[in-house]
């Protein structure tokens, strides 16, 4: 069944993407994924060939195994197509052509009003029982589709695509594995009364890699957590630690990002609209980027409080109570991370290597500081009302 084509054309569910969509769209095919882009699209160029995408596929539907999933800022207008307030939602596109992405595609929202009467009607009517549908509603529940989020949170609901959809650099594995290791040790040590010696490595490596066997009762006895409990808490820990490690990350992709705002000039003919709206917004952009980082660092200092009471002063109330009620944070600090980490990545491959070769026309950078500033809002509003 083609993507879309049987809807009626009249319903938000067939929407044909706007201009500037369309523009951004075919800027997503040439930066692949991020952490709020996840273009199965591109994998599907690049990794079609692979074993390991022909016998582990993302979707089990060849057209949704080719399509774009962005984690949107929802506009004003597209709010109303929610049961319930939310700042963000999984947007669907299936590009009409993956090798020209320029002519456009179909979107929807995954859980918007008229969502399922769309599942039963691409993929049948019993759509609890699809794995593509659950995909979704997975995808959904996180705040950004960074790969090691997903890859984790699939992987707890028994999906493991195959490795080329879900790339994170061995380098960066390294990395946080490393700075992962160091903080989950301490507390391995803590709650097993030091007696655990080189093996403390080891639990540590069980907490990341998910394996909550018997080995780590006397952690689960000291939080005092409820195998349920445990679970989830484990999982939000682990999101913790990498976003904590992603933060420290960012502040330096950051600063290449507010040092380029303050230096680039775009090329071309520029009318007066565009040259004032480029004038005021790199300033107010640059404040925003700062805010959100600053925020970032004020949610994870909850998370060090409850960390710093438990390893130091042995009082593991603080970091039960940071785990049970975790999730609440861990999708405001993703959803914060995931668009920082879009800024950044986005920056780096049209503006970096193009800085001094192909440089954007007026229009071109207004428009994708546009597209940042739209997503940065947010984070801000959400400053905004914590000083209030």
């Amino acid at each position: 069944m083609n993507a879309f084509t049987t809807l009626d054309s009249r319903t938000p569910l067939n929407n044909t993407l706007s201009n500037r969509d369309v523009r951004s769209l075919a800027n997503l095919g040439e930066t692949a994924s991020t952490s709020r882009v996840l273009n199965l699209s591109a994998v599907h160029v690049n990794s079609a060939h692979e074993k390991d995408y022909q016998l582990r596929p993302f979707f089990r539907d060849s057209q949704m195994n080719k399509a774009i999933l962005v984690k949107h800022t929802l506009r004003a207008n597209e709010r109303e197509l929610f049961g319930r307030y939310r700042r963000t939602a999984t947007k669907i596109i299936l590009p009409f052509d993956v090798t020209d992405l320029k002519l456009g595609g179909r979107s929807i929202l995954v859980n918007q009003v008229g969502f399922d009467a769309f599942c039963r009607g691409y993929f049948g009517d019993d759509i609890n029982a699809n794995a593509d549908v659950q995909t979704l509603r997975l995808l959904d529940q996180l705040p950004s589709v960074d790969p090691f989020l997903v890859r984790e949170h699939l992987s707890r609901h028994g999906h493991k695509p195959g490795a080329c959809y879900l790339k994170i650099s061995p380098y960066d594995i390294q990395r946080m594995i490393g700075f992962a290791n160091e903080e989950i040790e301490r507390l391995v040590r803590t709650a097993f009364s030091g007696s655990v010696g080189g093996s403390a490595i080891k639990l540590a490596g069980k907490i990341l890699a998910n394996e909550l066997d018997a080995e780590l009762w006397p952690l689960k006895a000291t939080l005092r957590m409820a195998d349920d409990e445990f679970s989830d808490g484990i999982f939000s820990w682990r999101g913790f630690l990498y976003f904590k490690w992603r933060h420290i990350e960012l502040q330096d992709e950051m600063r290449k990002v507010l040092e380029g705002l303050s230096t680039y000039q775009p090329i071309g003919a520029c009318d007066d609209g565009t040259r004032d709206y480029l004038k005021e917004v790199r300033p107010r952009l640059a404040s925003r980027i700062v805010n959100a980082v600053a925020s970032v660092g004020r949610t994870l200092n909850v998370y060090d409080r409850a960390y710093h009471a438990l390893v130091h002063g042995e009082n593991p109330g603080p970091f039960r109570r940071f785990l049970l009620d975790g999730p609440s944070l861990f999708f405001e600090l993703g959803e914060s991370i995931g668009i920082l980490s879009h800024i950044a990545s986005f920056w780096s491959y049209r503006m970096g290597q193009q800085m001094m070769t192909q440089r954007l026309t007026p229009f071109e950078y207004g428009d994708i500081l546009m597209d940042f500033e739209d997503s940065l809002s947010v984070v801000s509003l959400d400053d905004e009302a914590r000083s209030e």
